[in-house]
């Protein structure tokens, strides 16, 4: 019969090896000593002996409250979990001739975008003969990185692909801290009593003959919000 994995550490009695590297509460070297005796020593002190060490020669075991260990780490791994994110790169599409209400529109977006910690890429779609001016859409990405450029930093600076240009701007804050900003106003917001915020991963839809917003590698949860 094969042997169940364990993931987590033995204790107690479940340390079955003649003698142990005992390390004490407080992380004083004790020495090598019997593992009755370490069993001995954690009864009187009331606490759990724990082998951190199974592959040692001896095995390292320590005294420690298990149950107070566990509950430490379960904590630090929550923790851990809420600070992980995903990368996220939002698309931007716009035209080269673009007027200026649809801009500012567009401009919004990426405003909020950058300002949640995502990157953007901004795509100018050029068609028939505004292919045989590039500039135009040079300029355009040149003035939204400027108009942004206090959230924004440019990626990759314009460069032309196939029909398109396109520009990618990186947020000049984290994601984790745009995150941790977002869920510290809803909290106060809020007040104390609410409940745990849900995160949620937006995406913007735009009129197709000016400009599409869409993630280039979107999370698996997304709402859609109505065109602004």
């Amino acid at each position: 019969m094969k042997e169940k994995h364990i993931s987590e550490p033995r204790i107690n009695d479940r340390i079955r090896v003649p003698e142990v590297r005992l390390v004490g509460p407080n992380g004083e070297q004790v020495g090598i000593v019997r593992v009755e005796d370490a069993l001995r020593l954690a009864a009187e002190a009331d606490l759990d002996l724990v082998e951190v060490a199974p592959m040692a020669k001896p095995p390292v075991a320590k005294l420690m409250d298990f149950g107070k260990y566990k509950y430490e780490a379960a904590m630090k791994a929550r923790e851990a979990r809420k600070n992980q994110v995903n990368t996220v790169i939002k698309e931007i599409k716009l035209r080269p001739k673009i007027d200026p209400h649809d801009y500012g529109t567009k401009k919004g977006h990426v405003v909020r975008f950058l300002g949640g910690g995502d990157k953007v890429k901004v795509t100018i779609m050029f068609r028939g003969r505004e292919q045989s001016r590039p500039e135009l859409g040079f300029r355009l990405l040149q003035r939204l990185a400027e108009d942004v450029v206090e959230l924004g930093t440019v990626e990759s600076a314009p460069k032309q692909d196939g029909r398109n240009m396109v520009m990618v701007l990186a947020p000049t804050k984290k994601k984790a801290q745009a995150m941790a900003e977002q869920r510290r106003r809803r909290d106060e917001a809020a007040g104390p009593a609410s409940a745990e915020p849900t995160e949620v991963v937006e995406a913007v839809e735009v009129e197709a003959d000016t400009a599409e917003a869409t993630d280039v590698e979107a999370p698996e949860t997304a709402e859609t919000e109505p065109t602004a």
